[in-house]
């Protein structure tokens, strides 16, 4: 399985940092056009860029705001023009906040879903045009925390379970009209925000935490966006790909994953919980 992606044309929201960021340097890697969107500081997309030209591949960031729609809709025409039209949509950009439930406010909230869901519906129906006749595919990425709770993330664990839906729904709408659509939930992925905000950020101790020993990287979740965009995952339609070193299999009930779980389990049956 190559993933051979020459020639496409590929448009990457958020792709100034973190996982937007690996996403599109993974598709680019694959020989695709790749369109960089970002909302506030150039730096990392436009460094990006000149990673993906230096490298002999082609780019370019656009930004818009994506707490307003029209903003969103004119960055994908121009993201389309400067691409020569879209085969892959892939829906990464999104912010997040920790706050009791109690205590956010409205503006907090419209925020959030109106980056989250609103720009995600509306540009994809802004380029909707361009990828029926690419028939192409839209990759929306979403969280875990669509599908486990998590304290203080009432607002985006909303908006990640929306996206889920929307997901879904949206792929048995536009399957018969050649568009395949999917979904990536990614678990903890180590990006430059954590390392920015979260005091003495450890991602090996973090990762202790996670299943398989350690958190993800960007290009964890990068491969997973080209196999879905590739021929190979041809079969692949209205899914969400859950991306996580495992956390969403465990079964929290002990002091921590590493630690034995007390002698009382293992001796015997024990009820169902």
């Amino acid at each position: 399985m190559k993933n051979n992606l020459e020639g496409k044309k590929v448009l990457v929201t958020g792709a100034g940092t973190g996982i937007g960021r690996g996403i599109a340097i993974g598709f680019a890697n694959a020989g695709a056009s790749v369109a960089l969107h970002y909302s506030r500081s150039s730096t990392g997309a436009e460094n990006t860029v000149k990673e993906i030209l230096e490298r002999g591949g082609k780019a370019a960031a656009f930004r818009a705001d994506f707490e307003k729609v029209e903003p969103v809709k004119e960055m994908a025409l121009k993201a389309v023009e400067f691409l020569g039209g879209l085969d892959v949509l892939v829906n990464n950009a999104g912010i997040t906040m920790n706050k009791p439930f109690g205590e956010v406010t409205v503006e907090q909230f419209d925020i959030l879903y109106h980056v989250n869901v609103r720009a995600t519906f509306f540009l994809t129906q802004a380029v909707l045009p361009e990828l029926e006749k690419s028939k192409g595919t839209i990759i929306n990425i979403t969280s875990i925390h669509a599908f486990e709770g998590y304290q203080e993330h009432s607002v985006y664990a909303g908006t990640r379970g929306a996206i889920v839906a929307f997901n879904r729904e949206l792929a048995i709408e536009l399957a018969p009209r050649g568009i395949r659509v999917n979904a990536i939930a990614p678990g903890s992925v180590e990006v430059e925000n954590q390392h920015r905000v979260i005091a003495n950020f450890d991602p090996v101790e973090s990762g202790r935490n996670i299943p398989v020993g350690f958190m993800g990287q960007p290009a964890d979740i990068a491969g997973v966006a080209v196999f879905l965009a590739s021929p190979e995952a041809r079969y692949i339609v209205g899914q969400t790909l859950i991306v996580d070193g495992g956390t969403t299999s465990w079964m929290p009930f002990g002091d921590g994953f590493r630690k034995p779980m007390d002698a009382t389990f293992g001796k015997g049956y024990v009820p169902g919980v």
